[in-house]
């Protein structure tokens, strides 16, 4: 009977033994008894009032940096209504999950006014597709792609997310392979007999035989295809900013901070330059009531001499004018060259109505109608234009393209010729100095008519490509940003653009001598980190369309140093 007692708790003595040289031994591996030691010698000598709040601050200082534990894709509505992709993300702090921020992520797709209805059904399927595929790519895979990392590790945040895509295109490449060899083959056909060639042209009276008609002119080159967009993409960027977001919030510092310390390897900048805007104030494009074409948007740009509030204060108050002006007597006519003003039968009434641009869509027929609409502002406000402001056209040239007829219909039944839009964009800068940027003055393929307009302009005016660009990624794919003879290139945090990817597309640009305008997308969601991150390049504009919202307007009015490039 003793012997059993004897050999239980001897039994028990030894597994208390082994717990002890466990516990001494795990103690020891994380420097517990030396860092107690000093922490209670250091709080006798101290005698803080609040004991356990030093305690605890003192153990704040020694736990693990918080590490990211879930990330959730939800579905929410934007600044128009449509369906677009919120991140949201927690991480472990102390043991405990917490949730930290979340950000929203425009979508690529573009706004289509005046659509017939089975493009809008179609269009807004595309989107649902894309935004739910997204959702499901965060949910169900990303999360755990991700689960133990430091949110401040954004370049290895990043590496993750590209593989994670580069697996989900190489899966979709498969796909589709797979599903054209399942396809029926296509039945034999007979072999089409080309027609004969048309006959030569009769020779015009008078005209010396081998001389060609010089009133020929060159064919256009058909449109590119449109760059492939996965379905799902935006869950990258939008993951990849969370993140960025994510860290400025646990460190305590503003998001721009953040990005700016990525951009300089972690340096942080002496001094940052706040971007021109360069604001949306009415729309005249293709979308438009009236008979002019050419200007989707004509945008103002403050002086650098201006702060930014006094410059959202002025880009505020001109919209307000244009409203103003739009519910009062019409501009005067200006003008025209015969048989640019219609006949004539008598013009319907101008009137604007309100785009998705966040502007008036007003109904002119001219091209010097906007802008005298603009200078008669000035003349209310007691400003000069080309002075306190200037002004920036987005032409849109993509859009104006009529292919049947081979030229750009600026309005209405009057078509130009690639060369002779050339003409038309010098006549516009002579006779309107203050505008200093085209946007889209052609399509990407008219490239020989870029040389000519930039040879022409370059000194007096910007030329801008964004439709005309390409995307971040194929950008830094071909590290070729020269395509094109422009000033600069527009960018924006779209689809699978990380923030790795802003930063390696600035150093691109930078090493070009190119200009960087940071713009928003048609799809505009309610996140404010579009402001936080022009910091991440060298930009000179920020390009904006729909007012600004209360918490954008905060950052934007924050104490940075105005950007004042020397040309201007």
């Amino acid at each position: 009977m003793g012997e059993e007692g004897g050999g239980r708790s001897g039994g028990i003595s030894r597994d208390l033994l082994k717990l002890k040289q466990q516990a001494m031994a795990y103690y020891q591996e994380n420097d517990v008894p030396r860092k107690l030691e000093e922490l209670l010698n250091s709080t006798f000598y101290l005698q803080p009032a609040d004991v356990y709040g030093h305690l605890a601050n003192y153990f704040s200082k020694l736990a693990k940096p918080p590490s990211i534990c879930k990330i959730v894709g939800k579905t929410i509505l934007d600044g128009l209504g449509l369906p677009t992709l919120q991140v949201e993300i927690s991480c472990t702090i102390q043991n405990f999950p917490k949730y930290i921020c979340s950000v929203a992520i425009p979508t690529h797709s573009e706004v289509v006014e005046n659509a017939l209805p089975e493009m809008v059904d179609a269009d807004e399927a595309e989107r649902q597709q894309a935004v739910s595929k997204a959702v499901r790519w965060i949910n169900q895979f990303i999360t755990e792609e991700l689960w133990g990392l430091i949110p401040s590790n954004q370049a290895e945040v990043d590496r993750r997310l590209r593989i994670f895509f580069e697996h989900k295109v190489q899966a979709d490449k498969d796909r589709k392979e797979l599903e054209r060899s399942q396809e029926e083959p296509v039945p034999m056909t007979l072999p089409v007999i080309l027609p004969p060639p048309p006959p030569p042209p009769s020779k015009k009276k008078g005209q010396k035989a081998g001389r060609r008609d010089t009133l020929l002119e060159k064919p256009i080159f058909p449109p590119e295809p449109p760059e492939p967009v996965l379905h799902g993409s935006m869950a990258i960027g939008a993951v990849s900013l969370a993140v960025a977001k994510t860290s400025a919030t646990l460190a305590g510092t503003p998001l721009y901070l953040t990005l700016a310390l990525l951009k300089h390897d972690q340096e942080q900048p002496s001094t940052f330059s706040m971007p021109l805007l360069m604001g949306s104030v009415l729309s005249c494009g293709k979308s438009s009531p009236g008979k002019l074409h050419l200007m989707k948007e004509v945008m103002c740009i403050p002086s650098p001499g201006l702060t930014t509030k006094q410059g959202i204060e002025l880009l505020l108050e001109i919209q307000k004018q244009v409203n103003r002006a739009m519910e009062t007597l019409p501009p005067p006519k200006p003008e025209t060259k015969k048989g640019h003003n219609g006949g004539k039968r008598s013009q319907p009434p101008i009137t604007g109505r309100a785009s998705h641009l966040g502007c008036l869509t007003i109904n002119y027929d001219t091209i010097e109608q906007p802008l005298l609409l603009i200078q008669g502002i000035c003349s209310n406000l007691g400003l000069e234009l080309g002075v306190n402001f200037h002004l920036a056209i987005n032409c849109a040239g993509h859009e104006l393209m009529d292919y049947s007829k081979g030229k750009y219909e600026v309005m209405v039944g009057t078509y130009k010729s690639a060369a002779e839009m050339v003409e038309l964009y010098v006549d516009l800068i002579n006779k309107y100095p203050s505008i200093i940027a085209l946007i889209d003055p052609f399509r990407k393929e008219d490239s020989e008519q870029w040389d000519s307009l930039y040879a022409a302009v370059a000194s007096r005016c910007y030329l801008i490509a964004g439709a005309a660009s390409r995307s971040v990624s194929r950008l830094l794919e071909d590290r070729n940003i020269s395509l094109l003879k422009y000033h600069g290139l527009i960018i924006k945090h779209t689809n699978q653009t990380t923030m790795s990817d802003l930063v390696e597309i600035t150093h691109l640009i930078n090493g070009k001598k190119h200009l960087a305008v940071f713009g928003s997308t048609d799809s505009e969601s309610s996140d404010d980190s579009l402001v936080d991150l022009v910091s991440v390049r060298n930009t000179i504009f920020l390009s904006f369309k729909r007012m600004l919202l209360p918490q954008r307007l905060r950052k934007l009015l924050s104490p940075w140093t105005p950007f004042s490039p020397q040309r201007l």
